[in-house]
């Protein structure tokens, strides 16, 4: 939006009028310090005065674009920022220019100004401007002086910079500063929540939010903050004491830190002390109150530094949870005049320390609710994930995030169990985690049957290690030459689906307590989840593969040949791009059926595509196209290029020895090579090329390639000798 579109609606012409102000004005200036102009108050007219009143016209209309800008919210560009610094500059050398070089230290002001409120790039162009400026007023005076010019640029060089990086180094400094007390604030966030119990006091986790998890922490700090605030100036008002104080046991309950006090002195201990000191000590232990008065001060009073105030009478109680029967904290009340605390009191602190202990089980409550739905969110959306993955691999990424976040783990797998040759075969099929030596060649790696946790897994269909991991003598995992350090805790799951188990879930922490029994549970669940899921995947992928290939050779069949070879011409129609088709019939292959057996026929056909697989390129589409024929789609070839490639499955072919029961069988191929877009870009007649070919070289002795350049030629060569 426009910040002139604020202003109450006016012409377009005046719009654009009052755009071009302050650009015409800077030029103006610039032209008339070009001829001399201001060359001090003598020689001032009306043209002189004009353009001055020109220039604050143009600032006015600045100042009042960049306010009705800021009033709808409406971003500044660096073409603002240009005209208000180059309004000012000529302002600037204009005083100069009329009241001679003394004032020049107002450029110095007016580059301060500009970069310390204007991004670095409108700060340098105007540095440039101001030296051009600089060069018209100098250069062109009575004294014409050079190095005065040289020494004005080089200190406003210097200034701006100067001035730029000490602005820079402040605001990175005070950056700096924030950063380290929000941290600190969280430290203490973190710290008063371990108090509370409103996380686990050996809590390191991260979970999948972060900063949800901070907020959450810090509106429940600030409420128990608010509830034991307003307890403690209820029990100084009613009480009349001189410091009233909760004092609340540390994560350890080995020591008691000052959590908030209202207070006379400013004596009152807030670092941590012994929780089994003192008279503090002995509440803790009776956990029950204790009132105290001397007409000469108290003894036991480690709630203060060496400083402190002669107590007159003391009475503190324990802050006791009321399910479990644990002292959380005391809550002490003192005054230094001889005026004992009653039992009136007594049951007036006690109730208020009741209240404190409320408003934390309270908010303890609360976290416990929210973590618990948040879990159960997460665990939803990973089963949802789960159900929505398509492929084996997209399982595999799915159950490793979803086991991460769940648990917050450091490192999980997933291995699959395969037979292979009778004996069975695992393999780590996805890893998340840097806690394996080798970890990048852990992923995709295969090892045998053996006597690891992975193996016996899958041999038991049971979770394994029963028992502490630091409990056992050797940690063989995968196999013996991989091993995973650090770990506190693991647990490895079968993935089982009906009565087929297809592989593992590793998960792994360096938190000894990170595993516990509800995360288990969940871990637990997503296993029986992901089996599933790869058990449909496979079956897909299994259709898929029968959909599109060959049952008997493996390689693709007619059908898929059909749909590659559109995708593949359609492409070379649209882009101009060369692809070449090969068609192959096995010579005599009708004998072979007849003299050895359709078994043996099958098998020659089976060994003819394991020869067309390994001789043709990765890119290459090879494909049964019926029978003994075999297609090959080659993209981005040329047939001379194809040409090399029949030749070497041609040669193959004939060297190759197939042994069957009847002794050793060599056959031959018949090759024809057809291109496009040189022999049409339509499947039918590309496949009719190639196909001629073919029949060319079975008519022309068998065992050839033939192109159609070739057949075409030899076709007119027999015309001539004929």
């Amino acid at each position: 939006m426009s910040a002139l579109s604020a202003i109450p609606p006016v012409s377009k012409l005046f719009q654009s009028l009052l755009r071009a102000v302050p650009a015409a004005g800077v030029l103006s200036a610039f032209i008339h310090l070009a001829r001399g102009g201001f060359r001090g108050l003598h020689t001032l007219g009306w043209t002189e005065a004009s353009l001055v009143v020109f220039l604050l016209a143009g600032l006015g209309v600045m100042g009042w674009r960049r306010f009705t800008r800021g009033a709808v919210g409406a971003p500044l560009f660096l073409r603002d920022d240009l005209e208000l610094g180059a309004v000012l500059i000529a302002s600037a050398f204009i005083v100069v220019a009329i009241a001679g070089g003394g004032v020049f230290p107002l450029i110095y002001l007016v580059m301060a100004f500009l970069v310390a409120f204007l991004p670095r790039n409108a700060g340098l162009a105007l540095l440039g401007m101001a030296l051009a400026f600089d060069a018209l007023v100098t250069l062109q005076g009575p004294e014409r002086s050079v190095t005065s010019f040289l020494t004005h640029a080089l200190f406003l060089a210097l200034f701006a910079g100067l001035y730029h990086l000490v602005l820079s180094a402040r605001i990175a400094a005070a950056r700096r500063a924030e950063n380290v007390a929000v941290e600190k604030r969280i430290k203490e966030v973190e710290e008063r929540a371990r108090t509370f119990r409103l996380v686990s006091s050996g809590s390191h986790d991260n979970p999948p939010d972060v900063k949800d998890e901070e907020k959450w922490l810090l509106a429940s700090v600030k409420e128990i903050e608010g509830a034991v605030g307003a307890a403690l100036e209820i029990a100084e008002t009613a009480l009349h004491t001189n410091t009233c104080a909760a004092f609340l046991l540390t994560s350890d309950d080995k020591g008691l830190k000052l959590y908030d006090c209202r207070s006379a002195s400013d004596r009152v201990q807030r670092e941590r002390f012994n929780a089994g000191e003192g008279m503090l000590g002995g509440v803790l232990k009776r956990r029950a109150p204790v009132r105290m008065h001397s007409a000469h001060g108290l003894k036991g009073i480690t709630w203060y530094d060496e400083s402190a105030p002669t107590l007159g009478a003391v009475l503190a109680v324990p802050i006791i949870e009321g399910g479990s029967g644990l002292v959380r904290g005391v809550l002490v009340a003192d005054r230094v005049t001889h005026n004992p605390f009653s039992d009136d009191d007594e049951k007036l602190l006690t109730t208020i320390a009741a209240e404190v202990l409320r408003s934390i089980e309270v908010e303890r409550v609360m976290t416990y609710i929210r973590k618990t739905r948040d879990e159960k969110d997460r665990f939803f959306r990973a089963i949802e994930e789960l159900n929505r993955a398509g492929s084996p691999d997209q399982v595999f990424l799915a159950v490793l995030e979803s086991a991460r976040q769940l648990a917050g783990l450091d490192f999980c797998a997933v291995t699959i169990v395969n037979e292979q040759e009778g004996k069975r075969v695992h393999k780590v099929a996805r890893m998340l985690g840097v806690t394996a030596q080798g970890s990048k060649a852990l992923e995709g790696r295969s090892f045998p049957d053996n006597n690891g946790l992975v193996a016996n897994v899958v041999r038991y269909g049971a979770p394994l290690p029963g028992r502490d991991i630091k409990a056992m003598d050797r940690q063989v995992i995968f196999d013996e030459e991989t091993q995973l350090r650090g770990l506190g805790a693991l647990k490895i799951f079968p993935l089982t689906a009906g009565d087929r188990i297809l592989g593992t879930l590793v998960a792994g922490s360096r938190r000894k307590a990170a595993l516990d029994h509800d995360v288990l549970r969940m871990l637990e669940v997503i296993a029986i989840q992901a089996a599933q899921a790869v058990l449909r995947a496979q079956l897909y992928e299994a259709m898929e593969r029968m959909a599109t290939t060959d049952g008997m050779t493996g390689l693709y069949n007619n059908r898929t040949f059909q749909s590659k070879a559109d995708e593949m011409l359609a492409h070379s129609r649209r882009y101009g791009r060369k692809c070449s088709l090969i068609l192959t019939d096995v010579d005599h292959f009708k004998s072979v059926n007849d003299t050895y057996g359709h078994l043996t026929g099958d098998q020659v056909l089976k060994g003819v595509a394991r020869i067309l697989r390994q001789q043709a390129r990765d890119t290459d589409i090879v494909a049964r196209y019926g029978g003994e024929e075999f297609a090959i789609l080659m993209p981005e070839t040329e047939a001379k290029g194809a040409k090399v490639i029949a030749e070497r499955i041609r040669e193959a072919i004939k060297a190759e020895v197939f042994q069957t029961e009847m002794g050793p069988l060599k056959v031959t191929l018949s090759l024809g090579i057809a291109t496009a877009p040189d022999h049409g870009t339509d499947k039918l007649v590309l496949v009719e090329q190639a196909d001629q070919c073919l029949y060319y070289a079975k008519r022309h002795g068998r065992n050839l390639s033939v192109t159609v350049a070739e057949a075409q030629g030899g076709r007119k060569l027999q015309a001539v000798e004929g």
